[in-house]
């Protein structure tokens, strides 16, 4: 597409546009993408894998903060230690996936804004109840789910107290 200005040409656009379809029959299986973990987050999923659900606790205020960051966006600390989740939560906000199909994922499946009893807020899955049954508010429970032999996640089982 040219584009003019003045009558005058000033730039041309060039795109395109790749569709495929997968053969007929087949659902490919993609491993699901892996965490980043670094060294300000490693402590978290350390506790992942103990069954644990670990919030950042600031040494300075007291404020709990997740995700995990290296210092402190109420007093600016970088002293911190954690605690653990009661694993009760509600889901503050959520949306069903539909689309794109991704291979390692089944659609459709809820994703949700959880609220946590501590005052925190994670992203996670909601899982136990059918995606068009979850509502904002639904009392969830934290749960962990074995996805692969090398990864482990913290979902939330929906309609429990």
């Amino acid at each position: 597409m040219d584009v003019r200005a003045d009558g005058e040409l000033a730039g041309t656009h060039r795109f395109r546009i790749l569709k495929y379809a997968p053969a007929a029959g087949k659902k490919p299986k993609g491993q699901r993408p892996r965490p980043v973990i670094n060294r300000d987050n490693a402590g978290f999923w350390d506790g992942v894998s103990e069954h644990r659900l670990l919030i950042q606790r600031c040494g300075g205020c007291g404020t709990l903060r997740f995700p995990w960051l290296p210092g402190c966006n109420a007093c600016g600390s970088q002293e911190w230690d954690t605690v653990e989740a009661s694993g009760a939560g509600t889901v503050y906000s959520y949306v069903v996936m539909h689309h794109p199909p991704f291979p390692a994922f089944d659609p459709p499946y809820a994703v949700g804004l959880i609220e946590l009893a501590e005052g925190v807020r994670m992203v996670s899955n909601v899982v136990g109840v059918p995606p068009d049954k979850v509502r904002i508010g639904m009392p969830v429970r934290l749960e962990f789910l074995r996805v692969d032999a090398e990864l482990e996640l913290p979902v939330f089982r929906g309609g429990e107290g």
